[in-house]
């Protein structure tokens, strides 16, 4: 299924399994009735941010509104998959493996191009974020506090808080970040 499909068919489901009109749906979210409407009939390829504010206002992940049903066994080739983009295509968000209701998380493979950011959604309250940068510079900020992560480097924070990444750097950074839904 593509994920323009997946992300229309989940997005249903989910504010129909929460027993909600698109009227209450545009309430909790902060999206417009007509957008979520689009969303819901695969009329639109919505960003990331876009996408954060669905997951939020129903309290479901971010990849619930992503992923078809899974197998015993996934392999993602690298490039599989349509990328979310943001700030014109410099913040690509590939999203690796859905959140699933045993295992709590969902992991991610970030690339963003120099001078690329994102103003992030907090998260459900209590969840957690967990980057690893495998090449270039990132700054993330958590609140008002900016940490410079070089290739190697690590960081936790809580994710409900507000928070952003940048690529201060000359050369593309690429990250993985896994973000921990804590019950």
């Amino acid at each position: 299924m593509n994920p323009t499909n997946a992300i229309a068919a989940n997005a249903r489901a989910i504010r129909e399994g929460k027993g909600l009109t698109l009227e209450a749906a545009a309430q909790l979210t902060g999206v417009s009735r007509s957008m979520l409407a689009q969303v819901e009939r695969g009329e639109v390829n919505p960003t990331i941010s876009l996408l954060w504010k669905i997951s939020n206002g129903y309290r479901v992940s971010f990849t619930s509104l992503l992923e078809s049903p899974g197998e015993p066994v996934t392999v993602l080739a690298c490039g599989q998959g349509q990328p979310l983009e943001e700030d014109q295509g410099r913040f690509v968000n590939y999203p690796v493996f859905a959140f699933d209701e045993k295992k709590l998380f969902e992991t991610y493979r970030i690339i963003i191009q120099p001078g690329g950011e994102l103003a992030a959604q907090p998260h459900l309250k209590g969840a957690e974020e967990y980057i690893t940068v495998f090449r270039g510079r990132v700054e993330i900020r958590v609140e008002e506090e900016t940490h410079l992560l070089e290739t190697g480097d690590s960081i936790r924070f809580l994710g409900d808080l507000p928070h952003g990444y940048r690529n201060p750097g000359r050369e593309e950074a690429h990250l993985s970040m896994i973000i921990y839904y804590n019950r």
